[in-house]
């Protein structure tokens, strides 16, 4: 149990329990199993304790509470302990800006490993009891708003806050893509001011989002959220009391800091000493001059046919995260599409191979030259910007490469199979909440739901101003033409990106997966501005893009945030408070690295010069470029008119009818377990762009099996003790390894020395490629 000096909080018991099966599921992929682990803590380390109070848990107020969460929070609350205090408020800055920097540095590399929150769990808790040990409780004298340095001993409320605010502010900043691809690929330096205050409305749109379906998805227990548990269960088992769970949470952390200072001198080498160990390709070395195998083998400009990564920032920690069935439904769309799909094409000189590079996500002309977007571009008398259409019957169409073009086709796909998953898969769901459609303005009156409803919510009031204030200055934005999309359109973004939130959200909290908006909102962006008047600067489809669609990741991390504080008792204003003013300190941090990563790299990212480590290629803002140039500079239409282009469109049907496939055979077949072979999963790792570098798939699979398979089934007890505090630790390390060679060598104009293990033609020795 965890005490304070003041009062005595008693938590519920975490014990190691098997996932109830759910047929209806549209991923019981996390919801078998794997996902039992989430919510065990070794048994030398749980905080049970003797005197827990029993609960009959048959009673009504347990009635729908999943049985894995049962077994995973608590169900007593004190009310009394402190959860914003100056201790929170200073290490959810610290941890919130040091997320920011390292999340943006990695939107601009072609491989990344995410900012790992379970980093901050981990080490916001000694952090936290070291400033209870040395702060002084002194009361600082502000009238109404005084406060104390020191509250007592540092809480799992506080901790969790921290948490929350670190997730919520590390994320990066969606919005900043737009200033990013404004200065690589037409030259413009948008004003800050204008920058920060779209990035501020974006992210806040996303809390308004998140408040449509609040009700639904963070009141009810049903809807358990996974990754919210896979925090809640490192939360509590950190904050136990008894002499033996700090011997073992001491042990933890000593293995947790080891590991973490190895991945840190180890990635010195694929980084930048060695990067010859980043990229094993087998094929190459028997046969280095002929041009077939090289293209198979090469993980840089190839497929990477059995190639092996050591750095880890090929592999990352979704190994360890990520269910073992999605991992290989995520491979399998990697070996079809890549493996198969682009050698076909490669080697049959098929859809537009070898004219257009096949192993690019940028676009061309028809004899395969780069496209000259910035030409077809002028601004009319009125500021509204047009396309030279006698210039463009001289360029023609822009092509793209087959697997760029094979990826349109696969995003189709998923974003049309989510809507028919979640409509198949859930629709128990959905009815059962079409019946309850009159009551959901009352209380639940469940266990969890009772302890929240002590605390005081945001009024409606304070929701519509949190709601208004971004629209408002969105608009503002749009209608002043600072985002160069047409102000009519910007009303229909809002419209798609609220009418997506409750089915990707509702995919989302049973299943953990995270839906992707991939490239159907273009589609539709590009039909609207072929209204006469409107403009067609590709950053507009780019700022319609984010409202439409990017805005539901940031809303995403909010109600997972959301509901953290709600298993964990937090009152909700204070999350939702932290979270806001969370984003409100990570978004100048993220405009100002990407000025600095701008102002370091920009030929690198801008594609003027290559990067010998093939990582500063800024990928991701190529890819929303060619989608611009393709939906707004040219228009679906004219696309859709040539032969090239025309079979894309499929995958709008394959998306419809693959999930009705799937559920047939899931029905009549329930014990080939056919509902684990999402489709929305599979469309969407098929759509993930290779181009730049294949190499990590193949290790990624190898080591997935080791951790989820073997470990998982035939350790299990030495899965869950330590399988997170791995992933964590080895994250971290690559992300602290990142952030200081780019300090200290990336802006010092330091460069690699070559040699044999940094060939200057090919540091994979694929000489003939």
């Amino acid at each position: 149990m965890l005490s304070t000096t003041n009062e005595k909080v008693v938590l519920g018991s975490v014990e190691e329990v098997k996932a109830p099966a759910t047929a209806n599921s549209p991923a019981d992929i996390s919801k078998e199993k794997h996902q039992v682990n989430l919510s065990s803590v070794e048994s030398d380390g749980g905080n049970t304790s003797d005197d827990e109070p029993q609960y009959d848990f048959s009673s009504e107020e347990f009635a729908n509470i999943p049985e894995l969460v049962r077994n995973i929070v608590g169900f007593e609350d004190d009310p009394t302990i402190s959860v914003i205090t100056f201790r929170s408020l200073l290490l959810s800055a610290i941890f919130c800006a040091l997320g920011s920097v390292v999340s943006q540095l990695s939107y601009f590399r072609t491989t990344t490993a995410p900012f790992p929150i379970f980093f901050v769990i981990l080490a916001s808790a000694p952090l936290g009891r070291l400033l209870a040990r040395v702060l002084p409780a002194y009361t600082v004298p502000l009238g109404r708003f005084s406060f104390s340095l020191n509250p007592g001993p540092f809480s799992i409320k506080e901790h969790a806050i921290i948490g929350i605010a670190a997730n919520a502010g590390s994320q990066g900043q969606w919005a900043t893509y737009l200033p990013t691809n404004a200065a690589l690929y037409y030259g413009i330096t948008m004003n800050p001011a204008v920058a920060l205050f779209f990035g501020w409305g974006a992210s806040l749109l996303g809390f308004a989002f998140a408040a449509m379906v609040r009700k639904i998805l963070i009141d009810d227990p049903e809807f358990i959220f996974p990754l919210s548990l896979q925090q809640v269960t490192l939360y509590r088992a950190m904050q136990g009391e008894n002499e033996t769970h700090k011997a073992t949470a001491k042990r933890r952390m000593n293995v947790f800091w080891l590991l973490l200072l190895g991945t840190f001198v180890w990635q010195f080498l694929p980084e930048y000493l060695f990067p010859f160990v980043a990229s094993l390709a087998p094929l190459c070395w028997f046969a280095s001059q002929n041009h077939v195998v090289n293209f198979l083998g090469a993980g840089r400009g190839g497929i990477g046919l059995l190639n092996i990564t050591l750095d880890w920032s090929n592999i990352t920690s979704t190994v360890i995260t990520y269910p073992y069935s999605v991992q290989v439904t995520v491979f399998v769309g990697f070996v079809i599409t890549t493996w198969i799909l682009i050698p076909v094409a490669y080697f049959g000189n098929i859809w537009g191979s070898p004219t257009y590079d096949i192993m690019s996500n940028g676009v061309f002309t028809k004899n395969g030259s780069s496209y000259p977007f910035n030409s077809l571009i002028y601004t009319d008398a009125s500021g509204i910007q047009r396309v030279n259409e006698t210039k463009y019957e001289e360029v023609g169409l822009a092509y793209s490469g087959a697997q760029y073009t094979w990826e349109i086709f696969m995003w189709y796909a998923s974003y049309i199979s989510s809507f028919v998953w979640c409509g198949l898969f859930l629709a128990p769901k959905f009815k059962s909440l079409w019946r309850s459609r009159k009551q959901l303005g009352q209380y639940h009156t469940d266990r969890l739901s009772r302890i929240i409803q002590k605390y005081p919510e945001m009024t409606k009031w304070e929701w519509g101003i949190l709601t208004a204030v971004p629209i408002i200055i969105l608009l503002i934005l749009v209608a002043t033409n600072s985002v160069w999309m047409p102000t009519w359109t910007y009303f229909i973004a809002l419209a798609f990106g609220a009418a997506a939130m409750l089915p990707m959200g509702l995919v989302y909290a049973v299943s953990g997966y995270s839906i992707k908006v991939g490239l159907f909102n273009e589609l539709v962006y590009g039909y609207m501005i072929d209204v006469k008047g409107s403009s067609r600067h590709p950053l507009g489809q780019l700022a319609y893009r984010i409202i439409s669609g990017n805005v539901w990741y940031d809303a995403r991390v909010v109600l997972e945030d959301q509901k953290i504080g709600h298993y964990l008792h937090l009152p909700p204003r204070d999350v939702i408070g932290m979270q806001i003013v969370a984003n409100m300190i990570a978004l100048p941090v993220n405009y100002g690295v990407m000025r600095w990563v701008l102002a370091s790299k920009f030929d690198y990212v801008s594609g003027k010069v290559t990067d010998p480590s093939g990582q500063w290629t800024g990928q991701d803002f190529k890819s929303y470029n060619t989608a611009g140039i393709q939906y707004a500079l040219v228009g679906p239409k004219k696309l859709f008119a040539s032969s090239y282009f025309s079979p894309v469109q499929y995958g709008l049907l394959v998306g419809a009818v693959a999930p009705a496939i799937i559920w047939i055979l899931h029905q009549k077949l329930p014990k080939f377990r056919f509902h684990l072979w999402n489709t929305t999963i599979f469309f969407a790792s098929s759509a993930t762009f290779y181009g730049n570098l294949s190499t990590g798939p193949f290790t990624a699979i190898l080591i997935g099996t080791f951790f989820n398979f073997y470990l998982y089934r035939y350790k299990h007890e030495f899965w869950n003790k330590w399988a997170y505090i791995i992933g964590a630790a080895l994250d971290t390390g690559y992300n602290a390894n990142l952030l200081f060679i780019f300090i200290f060598f990336g802006t010092t104009g330091t460069v690699m020395v070559h040699w044999w293990g940094n060939n200057a033609d090919s540091i994979e020795r694929c000489f003939a490629l």
